[in-house]
């Protein structure tokens, strides 16, 4: 493989953006020299990288230190085109330039993968979707009516933890930050409270689902969930950056820093790089880079991963809130151009992602910013889907009073709605 290399800024705070002509990374199968997209709108128009960097120092100018975006559009051939963006710092005691090199957590992003390796089993028989969780898992939880499916479309009822875990968010994280749970101890925490809804009724986020599916993942292979992660997805894609390191604290190799926002205006921000993520497991424990994103998602969307019975099974929506539906362990956005993408968001302490891809993969966007527990970075992060998709036809008003995102795996319950 051909590699070319962005030529990188130094100064802190300076917006960086490139344009690469390289061969793209594990290019979908169908051709996307139109990038088409998913609705009436036709083509993708061009990304805009104006409107993408303003973003990102918006974002910087709302308290997060570093912000980046990465967009791959693939090619016929494997060829395809690659935009970076990047405003701020990777490090604020160093003052080094937050790039498209830097690794860090993705918080429910993670959740794609693992439901990515529950469909391989389920294309490899091993289960089926509708089968009681119960049946792989005796006893576990104390209604037999709970699917598979209720657990990766969030359908479950089952109450999510992490409300009462973070309903103070720093106090919360630093209680949790070097703690190691079993999946176990995680589900019971739970099941201490009422279900919120019957089985199959609604879509309720909730993390306890993930971390169930993660020990279905480790019941029927017989090997830890980061190892099933490794041969299944990050081996096969060649994914140099992605590492699921639980309980260790570390990330390993070149990584951003992660600031948690404090919970009073005007407190210090927590460097919250270091931590077992324990708390989160399957549900949201895995660090990857830009790169690596959107690589696994042009793989999924355009059929690599999973049997199309499967990717279709995925892509069977339920109602999520506004322009968004959710599958299995996927979410669909539609932006205000009238483009669904498809991919998930993630906060976890000191991180905020969005990973979206087009229906089959032609056009892909990671975007990071290294703070979380702020609300308002949270949402004007959105503008970089509208930015990478809709380009200059997007009506979206960047960093305005629309609804601020769910910080989705920080306590969802109590978070900004």
């Amino acid at each position: 493989m051909a590699s070319a290399t962005a030529r990188r800024g130094t100064v802190a705070g300076a917006v960086l953006l490139s344009l690469l002509a390289v061969p793209a990374h594990a290019a979908p199968r169908e051709s996307t020299a139109s990038e088409a997209g998913t609705s009436s709108a036709g083509a993708l128009p061009k990304p805009d990288l104006t409107g993408l960097g303003s973003v990102l120092r918006t974002a910087l100018k709302q308290g997060a230190p570093g912000a980046m975006a990465r967009i791959d559009s693939g090619g016929s051939n494997g060829g395809g085109t690659v935009r970076l963006a990047a405003a701020g710092v990777a490090d604020r005691k160093t003052g080094r330039t937050i790039d498209d090199g830097d690794r860090f957590r993705i918080g429910s992003v993670t959740k794609i993968f693992t439901a990515t390796v529950l469909l391989q089993l389920v294309d490899e028989k091993k289960l089926t979707l509708d089968s009681p969780v119960n049946r792989h898992l005796p006893g576990l939880l104390p209604d037999s009516r709970i699917t598979v499916r209720h657990l990766l479309s969030h359908r479950s009822g089952l109450y999510d933890y992490t409300n009462e875990m973070f309903a103070r968010t720093v106090p919360g994280f630093e209680a949790v930050r070097t703690k190691v749970f079993t999946p176990r101890q995680l589900v019971d925490r739970s099941l201490r409270r009422p279900r919120t809804n019957a089985p199959g009724a609604v879509h309720s986020y909730s993390n306890t689902n993930f971390v169930i599916a993660g020990m279905l993942v480790e019941k029927l292979t017989g090997h830890k969930v980061g190892t099933e992660y490794r041969n299944r997805i990050i081996t096969p894609l060649q994914l140099r950056d992605t590492f699921y390191v639980h309980p260790a604290t570390r990330i390993p190799g070149r990584h951003a820093r992660g600031y948690l926002a404090p919970d009073q205006t005007g407190g210090a921000l927590v460097d919250a790089t270091r931590q077992t993520a324990s708390w989160a497991q399957s549900a949201g424990a895995l660090i990857s880079s830009t790169r690596d994103l959107n690589t696994f998602l042009t793989a999924l969307l355009g059929g690599r991963l999973t049997s199309a019975a499967q990717l279709a099974q995925m892509k069977r929506w339920v109602p999520a809130g506004s322009n968004q539906a959710y599958g299995l362990g996927l979410r669909r956005r539609t932006l205000s151009c009238g483009v669904s993408v498809y991919g998930h968001t993630g906060a976890v302490q000191g991180y905020y992602t969005y990973a979206f891809t087009t229906k089959h993969g032609g056009r892909s966007l990671s975007a990071l910013a290294n703070t979380s527990n702020n609300g308002t970075v949270l949402n004007t992060m959105l503008g970089t889907l509208e930015s990478a998709f809709c380009g200059k036809r997007s009506r979206a008003t960047r960093g305005s009073a629309t609804p601020v995102e769910r910080h989705e795996d920080i306590a969802p319950g109590i978070g900004l709605d």
